[in-house]
């Protein structure tokens, strides 16, 4: 059966907007090296979202590369969903930049849905400013109202006199008609959808065709699951559970706060103690509600929903964001007083699936200790000063790493950035591994010498211009032996730019101290950039 009416507004470029980024300046956000977002001017380049960066780069090299940071966009997008709280009070957020809600009772008293999404996005329109592009849909189930969302079919488009929002309605009970057509990737399963594809199965309709049975046979519950969303039908099963009212964890604080810092402990705690009770009466949850309340007795409640289950660290992300965001408005919307109770509640539960445990008996509690400590460090010193390493690429050793927000990744989940093999350009000039342990903030002068006391040179061919004998440190008395070298490796870096472009070469070297050093040279003059152990 279809699924229920739901209402979708999308902001596909929010990561940009809440950077505040101006749509006539090119600029993407990039995670993981893909591009997620990117602005309407980089967009004119041929920049788009799904690109590598050195893609995007090539497209458009003028074009400014900026991190996610996905606690400035939720707190960001607080006054968006405060609006549409005029148009209903079950707003439910996916995410910072995409929320919905259901669309009977608007479409109602909206007179249509058409009228409806005419007034959602009169609605949003001045929370947004203008900024970025801004899409409104409505179709039978959430699946299929993000994908009209974002694919905005012209059959289906509703007049609008602003160009920067696009609006959509799919008609009840085409909504398969409506996926039918659509690329497998729509569902944003890689591991299944990567096996359905080499089966041919290449769009929703084609999946949708199978029988319910056999698909449940071969793919089991996910399986079970993208057959209901590729046919049409809601993405929970019909087994959706009502959760008990003492299945929500609460906690006073006191004194009480005004700092998210402050409650980053007990949010973590509170998401650690509720999954852990769904989990013993084998239900899983797939959205929640959490509310806030104030010394003053001022209450703020969200729903946030997800297109799985939600895991204990997703739930205390999205409390820390509705904070965050709470606390954070212009003068008239914060609250008045100090954070006393914070509550979770789920509010739509499901029978949970079972998750892998590790091969050969390994202890999967490693991980719940990791992040109890992550969440305590949090706590004290702030949530975006606990870090993580994650490779990005580069030519230097300390272009290689990246320090990112532990609060910004799943460290439950497999990060296939934080191990070297995830680097597939091949970086010409790179120094080959091992890599150094040291890396010198401050790149450290030297004196590299032969042994006419001649300064080495490294020429426009990525030559020696004589054999490195002896090197001496500025600030340090005497000369040390060189007993090794390798290299050099030339590098020409942003050769297209004048302003930007560099030109460097490295070389490692062996010094008859047992210490091996990474040397670089730059417009004549030699630096230590890094130092191996």
């Amino acid at each position: 059966m279809p699924g229920t009416r739901m209402v979708v507004v999308w902001c596909p470029d929010w990561p940009i907007v809440a950077w505040g980024i101006p749509a006539d300046e090119p600029a993407a956000v990039v995670v993981n090296n893909r591009v997620v977002a990117c602005s309407a001017a980089a967009r004119n380049e041929g920049v788009a979202t799904g690109q590598r960066r050195r893609e995007a780069q090539s497209r458009c090299p003028e074009l400014a590369l900026l991190d996610r940071d996905v606690e400035r966009e939720a707190r960001l997008f607080e006054p968006v969903v405060e609006a549409l709280m005029d148009i209903t009070p079950r707003v439910e957020l996916t995410g910072p930049g995409l929320v919905g809600f259901p669309s009977r009772g608007p479409s109602r008293y909206f007179g249509g849905d058409r009228a409806m999404v005419a007034a959602v996005a009169e609605c949003v329109t001045p929370a947004l400013a203008r900024h970025g592009r801004v899409s409104v849909a409505v179709a039978d189930g959430v699946f299929a109202a993000r994908l009209a969302a974002r694919c905005c079919p012209v059959e289906h488009h509703v007049d609008s006199q602003d160009e920067s929002i696009d609006l959509t309605v799919i008609d009840a009970g085409a909504g398969a008609t409506f996926l039918s057509p659509l690329p497998i990737g729509a569902l944003e399963m890689p591991e299944l959808t990567g096996v359905l594809s080499r089966l041919g199965l290449i769009t929703l309709g084609r999946f949708a065709a199978l029988e319910t049975a056999d698909v449940l046979g071969r793919f089991g519950a996910e399986g079970r699951l993208a057959h209901r969303l590729a046919r049409g039908e809601d993405d929970h099963p019909p087994d959706l559970r009502s959760p008990a009212p003492d299945l929500a964890v609460s906690w006073t604080l006191e004194p009480p706060a005004d700092r998210v810092d402050q409650c980053a402990l007990i949010i973590r705690s509170l998401a650690e103690d509720l999954h852990g009770e769904l989990g013993r009466q084998g239900l899983a949850c797939t959205r929640v509600a959490i509310e806030i309340e104030t010394e003053a007795g001022e209450r703020h409640m969200r729903l946030w929903r997800h297109q799985g289950t939600l895991s204990a660290a997703a739930v205390a992300d999205r409390a820390r964001w509705q904070l965050d965001g709470w606390l954070n408005q212009a003068q008239h919307a914060r609250p008045s007083s100090g954070i006393l109770r914070i509550t979770i509640i789920p509010d739509e539960v499901v029978p949970a699936v079972g998750r892998q445990l590790g091969f050969w008996g390994a202890d999967t509690s490693r991980v719940e200790d990791v992040t109890r400590v992550v969440a305590r460090l949090q706590a004290l010193i702030g949530a975006d000063a606990v870090t993580v390493p994650e490779f990005k690429g580069g030519l230097a050793a300390g272009e290689q790493l990246r320090m990112i927000p532990a609060a910004a990744v799943d460290l439950a989940e497999e990060r296939p950035a934080v191990t070297p093999d995830k680097l597939t350009e091949p970086w010409p000039g790179r120094i080959p591994p091992p890599s150094p342990v040291r890396i010198s903030l401050d790149a450290q002068p030297v004196e590299l010498v032969d042994a006419s006391q001649n300064v080495v040179r490294v020429s426009g061919r990525g030559e020696l211009s004589t054999t490195p004998v002896r090197i001496r440190l500025e600030g340090q008395p005497g000369w040390r032996s060189v007993t090794g070298w390798a290299g050099p490796w030339p590098a020409e870096q942003r050769w297209w730019d004048p302003l930007t472009s560099r030109r460097r070469a490295r070389m490692q070297v062996t010094l008859d101290d047992d210490t091996a050093h990474l040397l670089m040279i730059e417009r004549g003059e030699w630096f230590i950039e890094a130092t191996y152990d």
